[in-house]
């Protein structure tokens, strides 16, 4: 990757914040681009990494990379101007004290750029847990909640959210995540009680959000001057407290090859904003494992697989973020596959049905890449 080609990612990435509402990292992604482009203090923390691919989010690891330090005040010129903070949000304002950083921080936000995006992204808990109320019925089973690419495990707590519509509906307890609107109408008409028995996740590098540096990494990928996700966040991360969960180091296909259907229970395998982190070799070897649980399913013990993933309709289509969910209930049946809704990167509000065709969908309102 030529800089202005990697100048190129930061624009592109400069106006998907735009577009889901962070000025603030969009015009400080703008700044940068140049700074690369006039081989500024930031191409030297971003040396080696010319030929990173754009679904790697480069431009979001180093803004992660950056934010992390105002956290963990280390950074206190930036955190003025940091919104997550306390900060005046002023962009223009900030971008001396950002350049400044990459002059005196070289080696930590180089450093930073190892880290893979890990919000968990906890709106997408919407998209998740609706997904599974369709799925489970008005008298569900236990639910055996799996998960990958779980970093620090938020959305494996989504039964301990409140989940509102923007009809006037309300499904969950009282919770310091409080979903408003999580979905445009409700996922089904009358939703049973959902009760998870069991819950583990993996992934390559999974942060325990219930830790000071754990909260600290985890908000770090959250874009600064969105307050509501900053708020779901740290809603998310009480939850965690009083609701563990069993998060396990390993690759994606690793963790699916040991999940097996149990008796009496419904489990289910879901991941959002995942794939793209997957080569090829480790997208098949998770599509085998996904079909031999599914083909060890039975009536008494069914397996649903979830997934929340920029997809194409069609070939020329824009990606757009599509619920989707495969079945399995035995009896060799083949794998029932639906798209059930769509919703913004961020995870809501979803609107439940058939999405409409490419041909009348209006211009792409997020990243082509992790949010």
């Amino acid at each position: 990757m030529s800089p202005q080609h990697m100048a190129e990612m930061f624009q592109i990435q400069a106006s998907a914040c735009d577009a889901l509402g962070s000025r603030f990292y969009g015009v400080l992604l703008q700044r940068i681009a140049k700074d690369i482009l006039s081989d500024g203090p930031s191409a030297a923390v971003l040396a080696g990494h010319e030929d990173d691919p754009g679904p790697s989010a480069l431009a979001l690891r180093l803004m992660g990379a950056v934010h992390y330090l105002v956290l963990t005040g280390d950074a206190p010129d930036l955190a003025a101007h940091f919104p997550s903070v306390g900060g005046d949000g002023d962009p223009v304002r900030t971008w001396p004290a950002l350049r400044d950083l990459f002059r005196t921080a070289p080696l930590e936000l180089a450093a930073g750029l190892h880290h893979a995006p890990q919000t968990n992204e906890v709106g997408r808990a919407a998209a998740l847990f609706g997904a599974l109320l369709h799925i489970a019925g008005p008298d569900p089973l236990p639910v055996r909640l799996f998960e990958i690419g779980a970093s620090g495990g938020l959305n494996l707590r989504a039964d301990r959210f409140c989940y509102r519509s923007a009809d006037g509906h309300r499904y969950g307890p009282l919770s310091p995540v409080d979903l408003d609107p999580a979905w445009m109408t409700m996922p089904v008409s009358a939703p049973g009680p959902v009760h998870v028995v069991e819950r583990r996740g993996a992934d390559l590098a999974p942060i325990d959000p219930t830790t000071p540096d754990g909260a600290a990494r985890l908000t770090s990928f959250v874009w600064p001057d969105q307050a509501d996700r900053l708020r779901r966040l740290r809603g998310a991360m009480l939850v965690a407290g009083q609701y563990p969960v069993r998060l396990e180091t390993c690759t994606a296909a690793a963790f699916v090859d040991a999940i097996e259907p149990v008796d009496g229970h419904l489990t289910v395998l879901w991941h959002s904003v995942v794939l793209q982190y997957l080569d090829a070799a480790e997208k098949v070897r998770l599509a085998d494992g996904i079909n031999r649980i599914g083909s060890a399913a039975t009536d008494l013990a069914p397996f649903a697989h979830i997934s929340f993933e920029p997809r194409r309709l069609t070939a020329g289509g824009v990606r757009r973020y599509l619920v989707t969910a495969e079945t399995w209930s035995g009896h060799g049946k083949v794998a029932e596959h639906t798209i059930l809704g769509e919703a913004p990167a961020h995870g809501m509000p979803v609107t439940w049905g058939e999405p409409r065709p490419d041909r009348v969908r209006p211009a792409p309102d997020g990243p082509q890449w992790p949010a």
